[in-house]
């Protein structure tokens, strides 16, 4: 008989799981003298640290788990385990065992009839699901709000001819197929056949002043269309949690500053301000939502009072819940709850179970939440795939009541028409659909929607159609060479900002050290080299130093054997509570004259900068490349992305999704084109029970 124990060492010392779930396996043998829960325990262990928050013990299609293939093993070695493992009765053994509990017991594993967990993560999973749904209960709106925010919506999401104005008359001489065409894709029409295209078309080709397109308010009635940004703020307005989810460009800033307009009018009703609170889980990530939540409130068409009344700073969690030096643990939980009625968080997809699980549980019972956030992304470092599991309801469309709530408050006649769900979750869910960013002409748009949908074939025809926004290019030595110097050319610019001094325009003075910081941090972010790997020619770690080299070769940055030298850009990998810098956080180390040292400046989310000493940054890295998973909440003008020339499986659909909508306006990619097609053909699936509980199928 195997000695399972024992293998579990051996894969340990071969680095196939940590040492960490090989003790951990030690300690449930000490406590139970039984080696084969022992073994278990481990495999639990070692799922976890992969990101799976418990061990199914049969697949979706009902056979047993392959355990020995959930420790990487295959061939003759899982052969061999596989035959002592598949003799045993693990529902019996788990099910007698005294350190296996079965609901919330305080013992160190669960086993809930289909999946074992490690305590803590059932604990967590089974409390987020219990909030969610309790949070999934519908407001119950009188009459008279119903009208108001009626008319409230109608306001905000208000049609603008502009666009199609434009377009029309950009292109003389169109056919009246593309007219339609066009009048669909602006006003977004989804019942072409109810109207009269004649009319419509003949309208239109007359029409030489924008304000007589506003023939279009009757002759395409809001009951033939969907807005999902108005959807979503419906959808938001009639549960206290809401999810909406799209890809880069959807709006999601947009929609969620609208909302909250029109929460702050519906409040004003009671005479009481809901103090409103904005989150994301990286600095990084609230400094870009600072900045568009900004931007969009300076937009929105209501008076200035409401404006003034949305708040536009940004936090990282970590703040917000009140992070306690050297602790797991934040001064805000369930016995310490937050202040505010409403809470916004942004990049959903990048929080994971534990992070999430100590948010809501230190909500106040009355508070809103909205998740904002791309499902398709990447799924958290940490454990877990919260934002997927919650969307994965999108599938079942809203209930009866909700459909039809959600088309009285918007006009969509439409939605009241499709509705099948029973799940309480499902009414919390909206998906935008519609991209503003990249237009028909954009590459980065066509070809991320390819990569979503996992179409080699699609990825060929947007590589055929020569956008003039993406690139790509094989991974030769010419072209390794190539990506180099174009690194070098993007990252002259904040090199020469940094020793540039300007006249501030406010003071007529010389800008101050911060100041020059800020332009040259605002200079870096424009570009960025993403990797799939961490080492090696086609990694992080190997890439950095290539690009280093390179910059001392044309004289742009002087190393001179020092690990700090003037112009290296950091990203911290290590949250530092104290210092209010965390993992994610970009700086850039520059020579105060005056002083005569090195300091490294990083912008807050508030859009202020502050200067550390090089010798009191956390934990860092140099940041000249940077890998796809820590460049997620980040967005850069111009993207180059190298993917590894031999396939690994690290290359999933998600990664390569996640590293194109990074870029903006430009995106180079270096590439193996087998390499990429076979990485878009899988997709990451994180084992869960969440998605189980959301729908009702467990009690807790």
């Amino acid at each position: 008989m195997l000695n399972l124990i024992s293998k579990l060492k051996q894969l340990a010392a071969k680095g196939s799981i940590r040492q960490l779930d090989y003790q951990f396996a030690r300690f449930i043998q000490t406590q139970s003298n039984d080696d084969c829960l022992a073994f278990i325990a481990g495999v639990v262990s070692s799922e976890l640290g992969k990101g799976h928050i418990c061990l199914p013990l049969t697949d979706p299609q009902g056979q047993s788990t392959d355990l020995a293939a959930k420790l990487g093993l295959f061939g003759d070695n899982a052969l061999e385990l596989n035959s002592e493992l598949v003799s045993i009765d693990w529902h019996q053994r788990l099910n007698d065992s005294s350190l296996v509990g079965k609901q919330g017991e305080s013992l160190p594993l669960i086993f809930d009839g289909e999946r074992l967990y490690l305590h803590r993560y059932w604990h967590y999973e089974v409390t987020l699901a219990d909030r969610l749904n309790s949070f999934g209960t519908p407001m119950i709106l009188k009459p008279e709000e119903g009208q108001k925010l009626t008319e409230l919506l109608n306001h905000l999401f208000a049609r603008n001819y502009r666009y199609l104005f434009e377009s029309i008359n950009n292109e003389p001489d169109l056919s009246a197929v593309k007219i339609q065409r066009l009048v669909c894709d602006h006003l977004d029409i989804v019942a072409e056949e109810t109207l009269d295209w004649p009319t419509i078309g003949q309208k239109l080709s007359t029409a030489k002043k924008i304000e007589q397109y506003s023939v279009l308010d009757e002759l395409v009635p809001l009951s033939a269309c969907v807005n999902w940004q108005k959807v979503a703020a419906a959808v938001a307005l009639t549960r206290r949690f809401a999810v909406i989810s799209g890809g880069p460009g959807t709006g999601k800033t947009t929609t969620v500053t609208k909302l909250l307009a029109a929460l702050i009018e519906q409040a004003k009703q009671s005479n009481d301000l809901p103090t409103i609170k904005l989150v994301a889980p990286t600095g990084k990530a609230a400094a870009r939502l600072t900045e568009s939540i900004g931007k969009a409130v300076a937009q929105l068409p209501v008076e200035e009072a409401l404006k003034q009344a949305i708040p536009t700073d940004a936090s990282t969690i970590h703040r917000l819940l009140g992070a306690l030096p050297n602790s797991a643990e934040f001064r805000h939980n369930q016995n310490n709850l937050l202040h505010l009625d409403i809470l916004v968080v942004d990049e959903a997809s990048m929080v994971d179970l534990p992070m999430m699980y100590k948010l809501v549980d230190a909500l106040p019972k009355h508070a809103r939440l909205i998740l904002l956030g791309d499902k398709d992304q990447l799924a958290s470092v940490e454990a877990g795939a919260v934002l997927g599991d919650i969307c994965s309801f999108n599938q079942f469309g809203y209930s009866a009541a909700q459909g039809n709530l959600v088309a009285q408050l918007t006009g969509y006649k439409t939605l009241s028409h499709c509705n099948q769900s029973n799940i309480s979750i499902a009414d919390s869910l909206c998906m935008l659909q519609k991209s503003y960013r990249f237009d028909a002409r954009s590459g980065i748009g066509q070809l991320a929607k390819a990569i979503n949908a996992g179409s080699a074939q699609q990825v060929d025809w947007v590589w055929q159609k020569s956008f003039e926004d993406i690139a790509k290019y094989p991974i030769d030595s010419q072209h390794y060479t190539h990506m180099i110097q174009t690194l070098v050319a993007e990252y002259s610019h904040y090199l020469k900002r940094i020793e540039r001094v300007e006249m501030n325009p406010d003071t007529g003075e010389e800008e101050t050290l911060k100041q020059r910081a800020k332009s040259a941090l605002d200079a870096f972010s424009r570009c960025r080299l993403l990797c799939a790997i961490r080492e090696g020619d086609f990694g992080v770690t190997g890439l950095n130093q290539r690009v280093e080299r390179a910059l001392v070769t044309r004289k742009l940055i002087q190393v001179q054997d020092e690990l700090w030298y003037h112009g290296r850009p950091v990203m911290v990998t290590r949250n530092d509570h104290g210092l209010g810098l965390y993992n994610g956080d970009i700086g850039l180390c520059i020579r105060d004259e005056q002083e005569g040292k090195l300091k490294v400046f990083f912008e807050l989310p508030d859009g202020t900068v502050k200067a550390v000493l090089p010798s009191r940054v956390p934990e860092h890295e140099t940041a000249y490349a940077m890998t796809i998973h820590k460049s997620q909440g980040s967005e850069f003008e111009h993207t180059l992305m190298i993917l590894p020339p031999e396939f690994t499986p690290i290359l999933t659909r998600e990664l390569i999704y996640t590293g194109i909508t990074r870029a903006k306006k430009r995106l180079s990619l270096y590439i193996d084109e087998r390499v990429m097609k076979r990485g878009i053909k899988i997709r990451t699936e994180r084992a869960s029970g969440l998605v189980s509980r959301l729908s009702g199928r467990f009690e807790s």
